[in-house]
C-alpha cells in the first residue's frame, strides 16, 4: 500500500531521530522527565522563548484539547472556521462547549466574519495556518491584525502543523506574536515535517500565564522518552530538514502540474498535501485503494466530492498519477 492519507513524511524520520529513540529505549523502564526539560531548552534556544512557555503534548492535537479543557466551561463557545481541523470540534465536545463554525471563503478563513461572529461567551478561536485539509494560506498582515484585535477574554489557538513547509516568502514570525499577545497559543507538531508520526510528540507555546493553564491539565507523563528523544535529535538534524523541504516542494509542484493535466481542478497548497477535486470522488477513492494506493476522503469536512493527496516520493507520486489516469477512463 502507498500512505498518501495522512500528511506523514514520505523519508520516514531522519537517521539522527531514529537512533536517538532507539538509545532512549535502554531507559524505557524508568517514567520519562515529566518536564521534559531537554527537549524543552533545544526549542527555547530555536524559537527564542522561554522554556517555561513551552507546553508539550502528545502530538499537536493534545496540545489542541488542553486548550479546550484549559480555557473553556461547559456551555462557552469555541470557533473556528468551516473546513478547519476535525479535532477542533472533538475538542469543543469534549469540554461540552458551544460550538461556532464560520462560513469558509475561497475555502481558507474569512477572518472578520470570524471576529464579528465572536461574542461574550466565546473563549477559544481555532485558526489553522496553512490550513488542513484546505492547504489555504493566510495572510500574515491580515492574521497579526486578527489575533491584537481579538477580544483579551479569547484565547487564539494558532495551529501551525504544517508551517516548516512555507517557503521564504510565506514566513511570518508568529514566536514574536506570542511574546505580544498573553491570549496566543502557538500549536506545532513534530509528527509531519519531522517524521515522528508514530512517536507522538508535539508542543504549544504561550506566555506564562497560559502555559500554567495548560500544565494544570496535561497529564503528567504524557511524552515518552523516546518521542523526546527523537524530537530533540530532529530539530538538530538541520540537513534533514531541508531535503523534506525541497522535496515537498518538488513533489507538490509534480502533482499539481500532472492533476491538472488531467482536467482535475486542484487547489494551491502551502502544505505537504493538495485538494483535489474529481468527477466522482467515492469511486476514485476506492478506485486508488483497488491499485494499492490511500489517500484521504473528506466526506467528514462536507467536501464530497474532493481528495485529499499527500506528496510522496517521485515514484509514489508517479503511480498516483497513473492509478488517477487509469480510474478516470471510461468503463
Amino acid at each position: 500500500m502507498i500512505p498518501l492519507a495522512s500528511n506523514e513524511n514520505p523519508l520516514g524520520m531522519s537517521d539522527a531521530a531514529r537512533q536517538a529513540a532507539a538509545q532512549a529505549l535502554d531507559n524505557a523502564a524508568l517514567y520519562p522527565d515529566s518536564s521534559g526539560r531537554g527537549l524543552k531548552l533545544a526549542l527555547s534556544s530555536q524559537l527564542d522563548v522561554p522554556a517555561e512557555w513551552i507546553t508539550l503534548g502528545s502530538g499537536s492535537c493534545e496540545i489542541l484539547t488542553l486548550t479546550a479543557q484549559a480555557c473553556v466551561s461547559p456551555g462557552e463557545g469555541v470557533l473556528w472556521s468551516q473546513y478547519g481541523f476535525l479535532v477542533y470540534g472533538q475538542a469543543a465536545s469534549l469540554v461540552h462547549a458551544r460550538r461556532t463554525v464560520v462560513p469558509a471563503r475561497d475555502f481558507g478563513h474569512d477572518l472578520d466574519a470570524m471576529l464579528a461572529a465572536v461574542d461574550d461567551s466565546t473563549r477559544l478561536v481555532f485558526v489553522a495556518n496553512p490550513n488542513n485539509p484546505t492547504g489555504t494560506l493566510l495572510d500574515p498582515a491580515q492574521l497579526q491584525d486578527f489575533i491584537t484585535r481579538m477580544p483579551a477574554h479569547v484565547t487564539v489557538l494558532l495551529d501551525e502543523a504544517y508551517t516548516e513547509y512555507l517557503t521564504p516568502e510565506q514566513r511570518y514570525d508568529s514566536m514574536a506574536w506570542v511574546r505580544q499577545h498573553p491570549n496566543l497559543i502557538v500549536a506545532r507538531t513534530f509528527s509531519k515535517a519531522y517524521g515522528l508520526a508514530g512517536l507522538r510528540i508535539g508542543y504549544g507555546v504561550a506566555q506564562p500565564a497560559l502555559s500554567q493553564q495548560l500544565n494544570g491539565v496535561r497529564p503528567r507523563f504524557n511524552v515518552t522518552t523516546p518521542a523526546m528523544a527523537a524530537a530533540q535529535a530532529a530539530l538538530a538534524d538541520t540537513d534533514f530538514q531541508q531535503r523534506t523541504y525541497e522535496l515537498n516542494l518538488s513533489s507538490r509542484t509534480e502533482l499539481s502540474r500532472g492533476l491538472r493535466a488531467l482536467g482535475l481542478g486542484v487547489l494551491p497548497s502551502a502544505g505537504n498535501f493538495l485538494m483535489v477535486q474529481f468527477p466522482d470522488a467515492p469511486a476514485m477513492h476506492a478506485g486508488l485503494l483497488a491499485q494499492g494506493i490511500e489517500v484521504s476522503a473528506l466526506g467528514p469536512y462536507g467536501l464530497t466530492d474532493r481528495l485529499r493527496i499527500t506528496t510522496g516520493l517521485p515514484e509514489q507520486n508517479h503511480a498516483l498519477l497513473t492509478a488517477v489516469a487509469r480510474a478516470l477512463q471510461p468503463a
